[in-house]
């Protein structure tokens, strides 16, 4: 981990991301994040726009699907 990828938590609770990270990752202002403690720490995941997800249950098929009144 170099110096430049480096951030300090303000006196705000808000954290800079390094623009090295913003450029390698395509992250752009107004982007929304999910925060997913893990352990210590904390993984920071771009949560994806309804748009991106066209086609992602594409193989899904509406006659395999439970419904409660299928449950025992």
């Amino acid at each position: 981990m170099t110096a430049k990828n480096l951030s300090t938590l303000s006196s705000k609770f808000q954290v800079s991301i390094p623009k090295a990270v913003r450029t390698e990752r395509r992250w752009r202002a107004g982007q929304v994040f999910a925060f997913v403690a893990k352990g210590d720490g904390v993984l920071l995941v771009p949560v994806p726009k309804k748009e991106n997800l066209g086609g992602l249950a594409r193989s899904a098929k509406a006659s395999s699907y439970r419904d409660r009144s299928d449950r025992f």
